[in-house]
């Protein structure tokens, strides 16, 4: 019985190297279900069992000029389809893998916009109160942290002491980390 199935086999197999369709539907009929039940155990998805069986079967026809198959043709078609399996693995992953880097992407642009945008905000109630303190606070404070002026060069510039510099500083820092929350200057 076994050497008829090869002999079977052989023929099939022959007959699609040489183009022949019923050869082709045969191994179509013969196989196609099995192989599906096979590739659902692995993946426990109906259609794409189906469509990975279908790829091979579809390279089987395109491939069977060249078609070189040194064991059974069953286990042929069993490799056939166990590793087309594998490669949608592969490629699943790659899709999955893009996907989470895309995602990460984006997860860190909207964090570097937010980010910024509250850089912004707090920017903006700095400055709203430091316009709050007094004209001449403002100045020492600005030239101070903004500027980066050392006491001595404001002392000059607005003709001051040091020692109001500091004071102004100072009264300027208290102000700002008691009505700006999270102040750090």
């Amino acid at each position: 019985m076994k050497y008829q199935n090869h002999n079977i086999e052989k023929s099939l197999i022959k007959g699609l190297r040489d183009g022949n369709q019923k050869s082709y539907k045969i191994l179509f009929d013969q196989y196609y279900n099995w192989l599906c039940n096979y590739v659902y155990k692995l993946s426990k998805n109906n259609a794409l069992s189906e469509d990975l069986v279908q790829n091979v079967f579809l390279r089987l026809w395109e491939k069977k000029s060249t078609l070189h198959i040194t064991s059974s043709l069953r286990n042929y078609l069993f490799r056939s389809c166990h590793n087309e399996y594998l490669m949608h693995l592969r490629q699943q992953k790659k899709e999955i893998d893009l996907l989470d880097e895309l995602k990460w992407k984006a997860l860190f642009q909207l964090y570097q916009e937010n980010e910024k945008l509250q850089q912004e905000e707090d920017w903006l109630k700095i400055e709203k109160a430091i316009a709050k303190l007094p004209r001449k606070c403002q100045e020492v404070f600005k030239l101070s942290r903004l500027e980066q002026k050392k006491h001595k060069e404001i002392a000059e510039i607005l003709g001051i002491s040091t020692k109001t510099v500091e004071i102004h500083i100072t009264k300027a820092l208290r102000f700002l980390k008691t009505n700006v929350s999270g102040f750090f200057f």
